[in-house]
């Protein structure tokens, strides 16, 4: 069994190591500041902490301005809240005029468990995506989300990272490369990729290996950068394989899966099947029961797999 990490870890740590290295950094919360690691960066530089309490439209204003005085503001609070309280103040405040501000979506999918509808981002890649000057970040674990939060501050213009609540398995290593924008080639693969972000990406590799024993070759890609796409990764895949799967978690419409099914329309159309949340709104549970009967598992994964098989031949 691999070793179990929250990805909200990963963004408190990346946090860190960027107010170590880059005076310019600072951090706002939203009145969950320990629920979302960011008072790690609080209590190593309170001098570059601000607290704006639960008050998410204000802050994406007060990012903006940070911004716009040389400061790298990364501002943080639930996805669902940051996302769909504050779309009109991202919209126009912070994309519209390419402010460099950085925002952290905690309690992103559905495994955010016991918290229930409300506090369970399933929306926010869709809203997200479609701001113009919105990039966004699903890492699939910890090592990868203290990553992706170092590469933001390398990125200028509004970046969207979103991380979760409950340990996943830790997937990549220290020496992994990240290159923001371009997709990951975990498992090399002949008659089927699958496509994942976020903690489905564990899901992928183990839905992997079972296919292995069936005879199928399984192509894995980790496409944690979901904006911009990396097209080039997606049609190779289709090319080289003739089949996809996606797997997030999150609303089908609109996230990894729409972004993918896009490109494949546009450039080589092959068979796809998306895993991911059915036009359904979260509910409380234990996470990864909710995961089960939300289905998006290894095994609906597999199930994908071996239909985009089928339609292939």
């Amino acid at each position: 069994m691999p070793e179990l990490k929250a990805t909200r870890y990963g963004y408190g740590e990346g946090l860190v190591r960027l107010g170590e290295t880059n005076p310019k950094v600072v951090a706002l919360g939203l009145d969950i500041t320990t629920s979302t690691t960011v008072n790690m960066f609080k209590e190593k530089f309170p001098d570059r902490f601000f607290s704006l309490g639960i008050a998410e439209q204000n802050g994406m204003g007060v990012a903006a301005g940070l911004s716009l005085v040389g400061f790298i503001p990364y501002v943080c609070t639930y996805g669902v809240f940051a996302s769909g309280r504050c779309w009109d103040q991202i919209r126009t405040t912070v994309c519209y005029t390419n402010c460099n501000v950085k925002i952290g979506g905690a309690h992103g999918g559905i495994s955010v468990g016991p918290d229930g509808a409300t506090h369970q981002a399933l929306e926010e890649i869709t809203i997200m995506r479609v701001i113009p000057n919105m990039r966004i970040i699903v890492p699939c674990d910890a090592i990868e989300t203290r990553k992706a939060t170092l590469k933001s501050a390398e990125v200028f213009g509004p970046v969207y990272i979103r991380f979760g609540r409950e340990p996943v398995p830790v997937v990549t290593r220290e020496e992994t490369p990240f290159e923001f924008g371009k997709a990951l080639l975990l498992r090399d693969g002949k008659d089927v990729t699958v496509i994942a972000c976020g903690p489905m990406v564990y899901d992928a590799m183990e839905a992997a290996k079972a296919m292995e024993e069936k005879g199928i070759s399984v192509q894995v890609i980790n496409m944690h950068t979901v904006k911009p796409i990396d097209t080039e990764a997606i049609v190779q895949a289709a090319r080289q394989t003739g089949a996809i799967v996606t797997a997030e978690e999150h609303q089908i419409a609109g996230g990894l899966g729409g972004a993918v099914a896009e490109v494949l329309g546009e450039n080589y159309p092959v068979p796809l099947r998306r895993i991911g949340i059915r036009d359904r709104f979260g509910t409380s549970g234990a996470p990864r029961e909710l995961m089960y009967e939300f289905r998006v598992t290894k095994i609906q994964i597999g199930e994908a797999i071996e239909e985009v098989l089928k339609r292939k031949k």
